[in-house]
């Protein structure tokens, strides 16, 4: 699977930046990315976001114990790899029939922390027990969703092209192929949002710090994110879509 976001819609840490990234033409410039990504997996599906970016998929080469799923509900648009282990806890939880799969469970946890809340995202997120990553975008308020289980069981990278656009997917090659070196495992046991950043689901009053990575000839590789024990954050609830202010600027 892949996605890539415009930087006005997710930017992306700057710690992801390698300063010896060889110069990249966009990876969203004449479908650059999800060409490339087309010509590795024939018969993919790659949805145009406009202006916001792109996201692709694919079932080929899929391992049968991760499978890929993908659901659009209400201008929500919800790539997942893996299996949830609580769905029928989740079903119940958020009203849903019994053919709701994994990516139609994410939506439905996203629309309520959106629309009813306020609930604490990291919350929503931690009550998803399994091996998963998923890559959810509403296209309504332009904001993304994306996170990973806490044991990093799925493999899932993400990266930043030279001019800051966020790329994610399950394929390293497809993530170098945009990034350079600009690139990282995604954190285990994170998410990530569009207005809030990189935050844990596991620690969420804690902040992250950045690590550089250092490849085999000794270059920075981007930077992986450890919870700093010393530092908190304020709390990640956020207000009600009718209070007085916008929710997704505080999600």
């Amino acid at each position: 699977m892949l996605a890539v976001f415009d930087k006005t819609v997710a930017k992306c840490p700057d710690a992801l930046q390698s300063p010896h990234s060889a110069p990249a033409a966009s990876v969203l410039k004449d479908g650059f990315l999800a060409n490339h990504f087309g010509s590795l997996h024939p018969g993919s599906v790659t949805v145009n976001l406009g202006s916001s970016g792109l996201i692709a998929y694919s079932l080929d080469k899929q391992n049968p114990l991760l499978p890929r799923l993908f659901a659009v509900v209400d201008d929500i648009f919800c790539l997942f790899q893996g299996h949830i282990e609580n769905v029928a806890v989740l079903k119940q939880q958020y009203g849903l029939n019994k053919t709701a799969n994994e990516a139609i469970i994410v939506i439905e946890a996203y629309r309520t922390l959106r629309d009813r809340g306020p609930y604490p995202a990291d919350q929503v997120v931690k009550d998803i027990l399994g091996k998963f990553a998923f890559i959810l975008y509403d296209s309504t308020s332009k904001a993304t969703f994306v996170a990973v289980d806490a044991d990093g069981s799925v493999p899932f990278f993400w990266g930043t092209d030279s001019e800051g656009n966020l790329v994610l997917s399950d394929d390293v090659q497809i993530v170098q192929k945009g990034c350079g070196k600009s690139f990282a495992p995604f954190p285990k046991g994170c998410f990530f949002t569009t207005s809030r950043g990189l935050r844990s689901f596991e620690h969420p009053m804690n902040e992250l710090k950045p690590v550089p990575r250092v490849d085999s000839s000794g270059q920075v590789c981007g930077s992986t994110f450890k919870v700093d024990a010393e530092t908190k954050k304020e709390s990640a609830g956020m207000p009600r879509v009718d209070s007085s202010y916008n929710w997704s600027s505080n999600y």
